[in-house]
């Protein structure tokens, strides 16, 4: 992968290179190695580069909570004393998942000629977040990549159980909205048809609601195909943007006006950046490094920008707490006041876990409560659905009935 720098040397102006690495850590590890710090940091590089907004990202084969399961093993195996290269043997016998079984096999081969782990790691950014990559470095750095690979299991553990909620959450409004949808699809395909018979064979005015479920019947019975493949493209299309930067971008500007749901995803996020924070901290990690692993891990977004304005606190020789004071509408004031804490009695990755062990599970109870107060809007939704389209269409058989 290629990356735009601009780099800051002591004396000397900024710099803009081009840099072939694997990751962004990588990045900010050779820099750092040449005296100098990175200042800003994009992806790209090459004749033709799509915007970073525009920027889909695809699947890798391997499932997060695998990740977690191998973490969890090559730490419990290293701990009995067996070798990385052994280790990673073991995981790719028991692997069921061909990708990740020649994941395996590369960073065994990688190891085996020299490379160090988490350098083997880095060559594999879609399966591997940048902080297992710091994690493992940091774990070779300290002798202890044993423990290392214990906490962060934990940290990508209690993350993946974050957003399995959040999604538990919003399955069952999920499920019944698609079959609100493929219910009123069905009905204006197959029913709607045979009462639009019946009006054009008694000649009778209908109100304009009737006539606007008449119409859209008439071309989805005409267009079926067309329309099914543009309910397709929507659904695909939709997907693609949420999972672009710019879309995730939208989303969440969307999400942070909406009351329940802003408190849920402002906790969330600042679940995600103390755990990741905190983590790498403990490990020891410097702290820059740390907060540039934790943007990359929160995202590219408006939460994510704040940890970059902190990183920016902290060069110029400022307080950490800073830039989340300033920043209360996105990352909640506790949070600011723990790393305050933090500063002043020098345990700011102790501060900071108690700040995502409190949002973990307050996020918890709110999903939980969410489910509860999402439940009575749904139905509401569907009756007045169902109101609508029995006003429409079988109110005028009825006004029929009665002037016979």
């Amino acid at each position: 992968m290629k990356f735009r720098a601009t780099i800051r040397k002591e004396g000397l102006p900024d710099e803009i290179r081009t840099i072939e690495a694997p990751t962004h850590f990588a990045v900010y590890d050779l820099i750092e190695k040449e005296g100098g710090f990175v200042v800003s940091l994009e992806e790209g590089g090459g004749i033709l580069v799509l915007p970073s907004w525009l920027t889909i990202t695809f699947g890798s084969g391997v499932r997060r909570i695998e990740v977690i399961r191998m973490a969890r093993n090559l730490s419990a195996m290293l701990g009995a004393g067996l070798s990385l290269s052994r280790a990673l043997s073991v995981i790719e016998r028991q692997s069921g998942n061909k990708y990740l079984k020649s994941i395996a096999t590369g960073l065994s081969d990688a190891i085996k000629v020299g490379s160090s782990f988490h350098m083997a790691l880095a060559a594999y950014p879609k399966v591997f977040p940048a902080l297992f990559v710091a994690m493992a470095r940091a774990g070779e750095e300290s002798g202890s990549l044993t423990d290392a690979l214990t906490v962060v299991s934990v940290q990508l553990e209690h993350s993946e159980e974050l957003i399995r909620k959040i999604k538990g959450a919003m399955l069952y409004p999920a499920i019944v909205m698609t079959a609100i949808v493929i219910v009123g699809i069905l009905m204006l395909i197959y029913v709607v048809p045979t009462l639009t018979v019946t009006f054009s064979q008694l000649g009778v005015e209908l109100p304009l609601a009737t006539q606007i479920i008449v119409a859209v019947s008439d071309f989805m019975v005409a267009n079926v195909v067309a329309v099914m493949l543009g309910l397709f493209v929507l659904v695909v299309g939709g997907i693609a943007f949420i999972r672009s930067a710019f879309g995730g971008r939208v989303v969440l500007a969307t999400a942070l006006r909406l009351p329940i749901v802003n408190e849920i995803v402002r906790e969330t996020y600042a679940a995600r950046a103390s755990r990741t924070l905190s983590s790498l901290l403990a490990s020891g990690v410097p702290v820059l490094n740390a907060l540039a692993i934790t943007k990359e891990v929160v995202g590219t977004n408006v939460f994510a920008d704040v940890i970059g304005e902190a990183e920016e606190h902290v060069k110029k020789g400022e307080l950490l707490s800073a830039s989340f004071a300033e920043h209360t509408q996105l990352y909640p004031i506790l949070m600011s006041d723990m790393l305050t804490v933090g500063e002043e009695t020098g345990k700011v990755a102790e501060m900071l876990k108690q700040v995502a062990e409190f949002y973990e599970d307050d996020v918890g109870e709110q999903t939980k409560n969410i489910s509860v107060i999402i439940e009575p809007v749904l139905v509401l939704c569907i009756g007045a659905a169902v109101g609508v389209f029995a006003v429409s269409m079988i109110g005028p058989i009825y006004s029929l009935s009665s002037a016979f």
